[in-house]
C-alpha cells in the first residue's frame, strides 16, 4: 500500500514520535492549572452554542497551525484528566492525518483479527481506505464537541484498541526478517494499547461528572 500525499496548509506534518514529547515547565502548578482551566473553558463554551464554523475550526486546529500551541497547554497533563484526554485525541487525529495509508493498513488487520466488538465501536467502513479513516477520525474528535462526549472517548479507545492489535499481528509477520520494523510496530502497539485504556477511563470518569 503506497502512501498519498494529503494537501495540507505548513507547517504541519509531524512524526508519530510526538506521543513522547513532553514539554519543559518553570512553574508546573501553573502550567497544570492553565491545562485544566482551558480545557473546561473551551470545551463547556463550545458544547453549549456547537457553531458549525466553531467545531470545525477546532476539528481542523492541527492542519492549520500544528500540534504545538495545543501541546503547550495540554501535553503535560495527567493522562486520566481532561486536558489529557483532549491532547491524546489531538496526538491520534495528527498520527492518522500524517500516514493515512499506514493506518488503514493496521486498522484492517486488528479489524480483522480482534477478539472484540471494537471495529462495531468504532464504526469504520469494512474495509476502510485511508481517506476513509482520516474522515473518521475527525468524526471521532467532532463528537467531542457537538456529541456524546463519552461515546467519542468510548470511540476513540476502541480505534486505539483496533490499531494496537494491528500493529501487533504486523509486528509478529516482521519479527524474522525485518526486526527493527517488528520493534517499531511493537512500540507503536503498546504505546495505543495505553492510550486506549486512558481514554476508555476518561469516557467513565465523564459518566460520573468526575473528569476535570
Amino acid at each position: 500500500m503506497t502512501d498519498q500525499p494529503r494537501d495540507f496548509h505548513k507547517p504541519v506534518r509531524r512524526p508519530a514520535e510526538l506521543f513522547d514529547r513532553l514539554f519543559a515547565a518553570d512553574d508546573p502548578a501553573e502550567v497544570s492549572r492553565v491545562a485544566h482551566s482551558t480545557a473546561q473553558a473551551l470545551l463547556s463554551r463550545v458544547r453549549e452554542d456547537p457553531s458549525t464554523d466553531v467545531v470545525g475550526r477546532l476539528v481542523s486546529f492541527t492542519d492549520q497551525h500544528g500540534i504545538d500551541d495545543i501541546a503547550e497547554l495540554w501535553s503535560r497533563s495527567p493522562a486520566r484528566s481532561l486536558p489529557g484526554a483532549l491532547w491524546r485525541l489531538y496526538l491520534l487525529q495528527l498520527m492518522i492525518h500524517d500516514d493515512p495509508a499506514t493506518a488503514a493498513l493496521l486498522f484492517e488487520r486488528g479489524r480483522t483479527q480482534i477478539p472484540s466488538v471494537d471495529p462495531v465501536v468504532v464504526g469504520a467502513p469494512a474495509p476502510a481506505s485511508p481517506e476513509e479513516l482520516v474522515q473518521l477520525i475527525d468524526t471521532i474528535l467532532r463528537g467531542l464537541f457537538e456529541g456524546d462526549f463519552a461515546v467519542a472517548l468510548e470511540r476513540a479507545a476502541a480505534f486505539c484498541r483496533v490499531q494496537a492489535a494491528g500493529a501487533t499481528y504486523l509486528a509478529d509477520d516482521y519479527e524474522q526478517t525485518e526486526s527493527d520494523r517488528a520493534s517499531a510496530l511493537t512500540t507503536r502497539a503498546l504505546r495505543l494499547s495505553t492510550y486506549a485504556n486512558d481514554l476508555a477511563a476518561c469516557a467513565a470518569l465523564w459518566r460520573r461528572e468526575a473528569l476535570t
